[in-house]
């Protein structure tokens, strides 16, 4: 019999497998990263649950270590939980991300969650760059992201998330999506945001929320304060990625914030992509190689 949390049954009619009451996973994945003369190691890679990295990659040079993280049962049902917990090192450097699109799927009367917790040591860089998110209708999901810099580490964090699969004339109509999002820096927090969007609520239509439109992206850059001209050439070239979508960047103090509202997610992509593209030389002095995952 295939697992409740199976994609084709999870679309199809979760809470109808014959024989099959509820069932709820509960998944955890932990990483550790660190700098072994000017080499990054994963040196640790525990799991519980259907989370896991296969192995390390250095598509790019050995002081940048990508892992992709899989989730095998390809979605989330209601009442999952995953925990994913990355830690690096003095000097170390990573890229985490996904071979896919993370799906949700309708919550049968329980929340299902998400909890990602990042830690960066002195002159570390961190980047948390998974594919989009999908929140499939009737989905209620609370998503919480927590992280921790040393004075001189630095990270990239974006996140697309899709409310419907409108390529498939699906709207979400139905649920709801709660997000947490703290970073501290040497102990200071910088950046917090929070909120919950109800999918029959004003907030879907509010001009000062996702003003209808079904997809929204957001990159978030910490550690160095960007020069004037700088963010005028991203907001440039930011702005004609979102194409029929929009795009603007903020810059408060060490936080760089992007976001993107449109109704595709290949514009979406498109423009996170640009705008790491942009980011990322400035802020960690690398050119941002696209992970090959990301075309496959």
């Amino acid at each position: 019999m295939k697992r409740l949390t199976d994609p084709a049954i999870a679309a199809a009619a979760p809470d109808a497998v014959p024989g099959v009451g509820p069932r709820h996973d509960v998944a955890r994945l932990r990483l550790g990263f660190s700098d072994d003369a000017g080499v990054t190691r994963m040196t640790e890679r525990s799991h519980f649950g259907p989370l896991r990295v296969q192995k390390p990659l250095y598509p790019e040079h050995p002081s940048i270590c990508h892992a992709i993280i899989v989730h095998p049962p390809g979605g989330i049902v209601g009442g999952d939980e995953l925990h994913i917990d990355a830690t690096l090192g003095d000097q170390a450097h990573a890229l985490l991300t996904t071979p896919g699109a993370g799906k949700w799927y309708r919550a049968n009367g329980n929340l299902s969650h998400q909890y990602v917790t990042l830690q960066a040591a002195a002159g570390a860089r961190l980047e948390w760059l998974p594919q989009e998110t999908i929140f499939f209708n009737e989905a209620d999901v609370r998503l919480e992201h927590k992280v921790t810099l040393a004075v001189d580490a630095s990270y990239i964090g974006g996140e697309i998330l899709c409310f419907g699969r409108t390529a498939s004339g699906e709207s979400f109509t139905r649920g709801s999506v709660g997000q947490r999002t703290s970073i501290r820096r040497d102990g200071k927090l910088l950046w917090f945001e929070q909120g919950v969007l109800h999918a029959h609520a004003a907030s879907m239509h509010s001009p000062l929320s996702l003003a209808g439109y079904t997809v929204c992206a957001t990159l978030i850059a910490v550690g160095k304060t960007m020069t004037p001209a700088f963010l005028q050439t991203l907001r440039e070239e930011t702005a004609v990625a979102a194409e029929d979508g929009r795009s603007g960047a903020t810059q408060m103090k060490q936080v760089l914030v992007a976001r993107y509202l449109g109704h595709s997610s290949e514009s979406a992509r498109h423009w996170m992509t640009r705008a790491w593209q942009r980011i990322r030389p400035e802020l960690m002095t690398h050119e941002a190689v696209i992970p090959r995952i990301w075309n496959t």
